[in-house]
């Protein structure tokens, strides 16, 4: 009979994620690992492979919760299409205040892992082209109900628009990276939301 875990592999796990958001890939060690987990190199590989498996899980972990908590206000369908999209960049500029080091944002792990991995790690790519489908429709859908319902007045195509978002949002991410205060953060939101309301 298989010897139980002794350990939380689901809180091991979150720990990992935070390692690796906060250091990035590469320079997180194996130690690094060890120590934010609690857990030994031999508990380690036993139950992820490798680090590479363990960093894939991790992503696909921190993806799944930050596209959650997106997803439920862009499906609010008591809102307006601008009212969801104001309250996800909301959500979005306090969570860079949130996760903070030396009185910097740590950024998105999804964005810092694209700058450093998605030019030379084919799976690492793979598993971001997919984040960034299930968001950019997501955003997408809302900006098509918002157009059709005269809440967003621009006539550009939702996708390149949903596009545009997306590419702000990243930028909002490593702009607090490199210590952007609140109010920047805000200005650039409101301005994006702006270009939404504004024709072609």
């Amino acid at each position: 009979m298989a010897r139980p875990r002794t350990f939380d592999e689901e809180r091991a796990l979150d720990a990992a994620m935070h390692a690796f958001w906060m250091n990035g890939y590469e320079a997180t060690s194996t130690q690094d690992l060890c120590d934010a987990t609690g857990l030994g190199r031999s508990s380690i590989y036993n139950t992820f492979t490798s680090k590479h498996d363990l960093f894939r899980r991790a992503l696909g972990r921190y993806m799944a919760t930050m596209n959650a908590g997106q997803a439920e206000i862009l499906d609010d369908v008591e809102r307006s299409a601008t009212e969801r999209l104001r309250a996800l960049f909301d959500r979005i500029v306090d969570g860079e205040f949130e996760h903070r080091r030396d009185g910097h944002s740590i950024g998105c792990l999804t964005v810092n892992t694209t700058v450093e991995l998605a030019g030379r790690d084919p799976e690492a790519a793979g598993i971001l082209e997919r984040d960034l489908t299930a968001r950019l429709s997501a955003l997408r859908a809302t900006i098509r109900t918002g157009q059709r319902d005269g809440d967003i007045t621009s006539t550009r195509d939702a996708d390149a628009l949903a596009r545009y978002l997306n590419a702000v949002i990243g930028g909002m991410r490593v702009s607090a990276q490199g210590g952007a205060d609140r109010a920047t953060l805000q200005s650039i939101a409101e301005t994006a939301l702006d270009a939404l309301t504004a024709a072609r």
